[in-house]
């Protein structure tokens, strides 16, 4: 079980980082995205993938034993809430961004800049 658990974490970090390097705006998101659901997978195994056994620690005792730890349960489903909304807050800002600029390619958004001499601008500051 684990090592099913261990290829899905690669294949899912891998496919989320090869869409974060796209220059399409909607596959970085979709790619951060499934970045977070990586690591989301990997604090969720890091509780203890197979056990039958309620995590309750009896009288006299210290330890859990061998129940499932339901600490990193309770950071994924956080976790899960939170990247959530940062998801759809994301494409939100994506879709006012390629409304506005009228691309998608982040290769081209360098254009939508204001120029160095407009007033708005913030000026370079001397970094020497």
């Amino acid at each position: 079980m684990i090592w099913a658990v261990a290829l899905a974490l690669g294949i899912v970090i891998a496919a989320g980082t090869y869409l974060a390097l796209s220059r399409d705006v909607l596959r970085c998101l979709i790619g951060l995205a499934l970045m977070g659901s990586g690591v989301n997978l990997l604090l969720f195994a890091a509780g203890r993938l197979v056990t039958h056994v309620p995590p309750i620690i009896l009288d006299g005792e210290t330890l859990l034993g061998a129940a499932a730890n339901p600490l990193p349960q309770a950071l994924v489903l956080t976790a899960i809430v939170i990247g959530f909304a940062l998801l759809c807050f994301s494409l939100v800002l994506a879709v006012r961004l390629m409304l506005t600029t009228g691309t998608h390619d982040t290769s081209q958004l360098r254009t939508a800049e204001p120029a160095p001499t407009d007033d708005h601008k913030p000026a370079l500051e001397d970094v020497r």
